[in-house]
């Protein structure tokens, strides 16, 4: 039996994540078993044993469940351990060796998401160190396959064994640790409480084909394609202020100067449809620009490779995101084609164009949590942590395995706060080129995480 030491220092989160990111867990192909394993022998050494689930032994799931004093139900804390590729990117240090300058931990996985991971581990490992139990159970997964659909980590672990998540009513995971930047006098703090969810489409134009030498055919599949995109740049689908959205505003709306006060609650009633880009940086305009309405991008396109030959067809791949809510596909291709109808010359292109489904991401069935008792705790944690910030709900524009534990359901945050510099833009790396991460504000979020544990309702 291990003796209560509370004196004890936490453990360090920093040189956990430096050896994460050793691991070159890139997915495709994965590969994340000598990470998984590192994992399994860090807990190990601690008293916690984990077990490895999945449907590829080289591409496992970690499952460790932590006892706790009974004082508060079940808590899973979910994390991934792949990473996305590197290639074509232009790093100033390598990717894959974790350097450490200037207090910065540089490398692939620094924010997405081994630093949040690093988080978990420290906050587990402080408690075994110091001899003290969690509020409740805790149930920590780190799966594979994030990156790349899931398939293999969170949707085979939640298809095939559910009955380990069995009793949990919250998890934490991925996200909400980027600062805004909305009023740079103020920081904030936002707590993921809802995630938008992928609905990939490809559109097929067509229209009359021909050698390349005559010019001057109407309804080429070319025109169409111009206008099809010109209604993705120029255009924006309606504005949908869900619940979630609602109360950020509403938090923001308390806190920030009067002009942009003002603007933010004329967005909450409707009375205007596009955010004050002039009012705030580009990159939280952008963000709650994709946050108030489903967004289209195009990603792939797709002709003939003969220069000499006017295409008769042309596909146009998009990638789409469906906010949370009652919202479906019909509804939200429906909104897709009045767009592209508004900016065609026949104004009825978008009614003729075809539109197949690729891929359609799980709808929560909750929607988005409850800001109940559990939200106010993560929230009244960071006050403590940061008097200074504001803590604020906010929409994932992305989705992340949570959409997979929220059909369990739970109620899923996206929870790994970090301290970061007023200004930093530290997310921007994530995915690209130079992904690095603050070694403080690494640790600032794996006390949250322990402070969290020790007590939660």
């Amino acid at each position: 039996m291990q003796l209560a030491n509370p004196a004890a220092a936490p453990v360090d989160p920093i040189p956990i994540l430096r050896d994460l990111i050793r691991f070159r867990s890139v997915n495709p192909p994965g590969e994340e078993r000598a990470c998984a394993e590192y994992i399994a022998a860090l807990l190990a050494e601690a008293g916690i044993t984990s077990q490895f689930l999945g449907p590829d032994p080289e591409r496992p799931s970690l499952v460790a469940r932590i006892p706790g004093r009974g004082e508060a139900p079940p808590l899973l804390l979910h994390a991934h351990s792949d990473v996305v590729p590197t290639d074509g990117q232009e790093w100033t240090h390598p990717p894959f060796e974790a350097l450490l300058i200037d207090g910065e931990v540089w490398g692939r996985g620094a924010i997405d998401m081994k630093g949040g991971l690093a988080m978990m581990l420290s906050a587990l490992l402080t408690l075994r160190a110091r001899g003290e139990a969690p509020a409740g159970d805790v149930l920590l997964a780190v799966v594979s396959d994030e990156e790349n659909g899931s398939r293999v980590g969170a949707g085979w672990l939640t298809s095939n064994h559910p009955e380990l998540f069995e009793g949990i009513p919250y998890c934490i995971g991925e996200d909400g640790g980027a600062v805004l930047t909305v009023d740079p006098a103020r920081r904030f703090h936002p707590v993921g409480v809802a995630e938008k969810r992928a609905c990939w489409l490809r559109l097929t134009l067509r229209g009359r084909g021909g050698h390349a030498s005559r010019q001057g055919w109407p309804n080429l599949a070319v025109h169409q394609l111009t206008e099809v995109l010109t209604a993705l740049r120029d255009g924006r689908l309606p504005v949908h202020i869900t619940p979630a959205f609602d109360r950020m505003l509403q938090d923001l709306g308390e806190v920030v100067g009067d002009e942009l006060a003002a603007e933010l609650v004329a967005l909450r009633k409707g009375e205007r449809s596009t955010v004050p880009y002039e009012l705030m940086s580009t990159e939280d305009a952008v963000y709650l620009d994709s946050t108030i309405r489903h967004t289209a991008n195009a990603t792939i396109i797709r002709t003939p490779e003969k220069i000499n030959m006017i295409p008769s067809e042309i596909t146009v791949d998009i990638d789409g995101r469906i906010l949370p809510g009652e919202f479906y596909v019909e509804d939200y291709v429906a909104e897709l084609r009045a767009l592209i109808n508004e900016f065609s010359a026949s104004g009825t292109l978008g009614d003729e164009i075809g539109i197949e489904l690729l891929l359609e991401g799980s709808r929560n069935p909750k929607n988005e949590p409850e800001m109940g008792a559990f939200y106010e705790r993560l929230t009244q944690i960071l006050r403590d942590a940061d008097p200074e910030g504001v803590p604020v709900p906010m929409i994932t524009p992305a989705s992340t395995d949570a959409r997979l534990f929220a059909n369990l359901g739970m109620d899923c945050y996206g929870w790994l706060p970090m301290l970061l510099p007023a200004g930093s833009r530290y997310q921007e790396n994530m995915h690209d080129a130079d992904e690095r991460v603050p070694a403080d504000a690494v640790r600032f979020g794996a006390d949250c995480l322990y402070q969290l544990l020790i007590d939660h309702p």
